[in-house]
């Protein structure tokens, strides 16, 4: 068994830098869990029109609403078997702004087929996102995300346009000052930038067995559609 990063991107995670390649292989087969903490040098919104969306958001533990510098931060990628048996790793980011820490969870998934990954967003796993997942060149990790649904219930619907947003993560390893590098953006179509953040941080493993996931970490409800 193979971590399920490796198992969508096949030959492409071999290009990947070293240590991006230990970092997406958290996983049920690995054992590992992995925690990134750093700095935010830049945490970042659009036009002010676009706040009280990423407020609403905030409701759910989705998107921060809050622009700043220099924000303590801590990602925190677990794996567990959900509800469903389903491996799934936590993606789940604490930003340290000042006032009240903010949190953006997401929990990833494998699709039934194995030929994609869906990205729960949130507390109640409302929002489902496809990711795309590519290794860049010079062995950075770019993932781009692809349809959106909306899942409650019997619905299950594409999110518009209109509505939605395109995230794009950009992650590498700088040899030099020993950390890890991100860039996120968050574009919606019409609208153009709603949210990002970058900065650097560095990354510590533990072992699944011995510590497990913490309590809060995992969703109040899971969505069993894939």
């Amino acid at each position: 068994m193979t971590s399920m990063f490796r198992t969508v991107m096949g030959s492409g995670f071999d290009r990947l830098h070293p240590r991006l390649q230990r970092r997406f292989s958290v996983g049920l087969a690995g054992g590992e869990a992995c925690t990134g903490r750093g700095v935010m040098e830049r945490i970042w919104h659009g036009p002010a029109f676009v706040k009280p969306f990423l407020s609403l958001g905030t409701t759910r533990n989705i998107l921060v609403p809050k622009a700043g510098r220099n924000v303590p931060f801590m990602i925190e990628n677990v794996p567990y078997a959900d509800t469903y048996g389903r491996e799934t790793v936590t993606f789940v980011r604490t930003f340290d702004l000042p006032g009240r820490s903010r949190r953006f969870d997401a929990q990833m998934v494998l699709s039934p087929k194995g030929d994609r990954i869906l990205d729960y967003l949130g507390t109640h796993q409302h929002l489902a996102s496809e990711l795309h997942f590519h290794a860049e060149p010079d062995g950075s990790l770019l993932i781009r995300s692809g349809e959106h649904r909306f899942r409650e219930g019997p619905v299950d619907v594409r999110v518009p346009e209109l509505v939605g947003a395109t995230a794009e993560v950009r992650e590498s390893y700088d040899d030099a000052a020993g950390r890890f590098r991100i860039r996120v953006r968050v574009v919606n179509r019409y609208f153009g930038p709603l949210f990002g953040y970058e900065g650097s941080f560095t990354a510590s493993y533990t072992d699944i067995h011995r510590h497990g996931v913490r309590p809060g970490l995992r969703p109040v409800r899971e969505e069993s559609r894939a």
